[in-house]
């Protein structure tokens, strides 16, 4: 792959075009997993009866994520891994100019936003994995506590609990950095994640809409979380 034909420099008229960048599981995925997990840290803070719901939303970002990860391999161009995961290099180059207002654009994530992604995808996963063996010491234990000793649940808890504040905090980085592109590069990240079209001036390849993939891949999934914590 040409490594420019996901870039551009600066916009031209005559050039611009519509773009499908996101295709339609993963735009679904991205607002589904923000509505779980807005959903799951106010369960989780509210406590008592409301963890049963913590639980069930905490399948539900599980089974998300495994679907992602798939579609990391398998999904529309721009949503899979090779598209976005940039080596040391690119970051560090990317990071030099991404200040500048004639910096070139991307087409799918940036070298940044690509770790970003990943980084999110992990912090979330390690969420919802812990809390399948998680306890709170009253009335609630995650499905697969018997599988493990006390002790070791209680560090998994205690895992859990921490990790909150990381996702929280990459939550407040990512939204931080949607503005920062809104409001000081002109470039709206929000719009195309609804549409999944991209204005575009450089050459690009469309991603497409896998959608009997995407179907087949999340009932497979369904399938096999709903076998782990019944």
């Amino acid at each position: 792959m040409n490594p420019d034909a996901s870039k551009g420099s600066k916009p031209s008229e005559a050039s611009d075009r519509l773009i499908l960048v996101w295709d339609l599981p993963t735009r679904l995925f991205h607002w589904l997993l923000v509505m779980l997990v807005i959903a799951s840290f106010a369960t989780g803070k509210i406590g008592g009866l409301w963890m049963q719901y913590h639980m069930w939303s905490g399948y539900a970002i599980l089974g998300l994520l495994l679907f992602r990860v798939a579609w990391g391999f398998v999904g529309g161009r721009h949503a899979r891994f090779s598209d976005f995961v940039c080596g040391p290099g690119a970051v560090l180059r990317y990071a030099r100019t991404m200040l500048r207002r004639d910096a070139p654009g991307h087409l799918g994530h940036n070298p940044l936003g690509g770790w970003s992604v990943l980084a999110m995808l992990i912090a979330l996963l390690v969420q919802a994995v812990t809390g399948l063996f998680a306890n709170d010491d009253i009335f609630i234990e995650g499905p697969l506590y018997p599988w493990i000793s006390k002790a070791a649940s209680d560090w998994l808890t205690h895992v859990h609990k921490l990790n909150q504040e990381v996702i929280l905090l990459l939550v407040a980085v990512h939204v931080m950095a949607v503005f920062f592109y809104l409001i000081l590069k002109h470039e709206n990240l929000i719009r195309p994640m609804f549409t999944g079209r991209k204005h575009w001036y450089a050459e690009g390849q469309s991603s497409t809409n896998q959608l009997g993939m995407a179907a087949l891949i999340a009932s497979l999934v369904a399938v096999g979380v709903f076998l782990l914590v019944r």
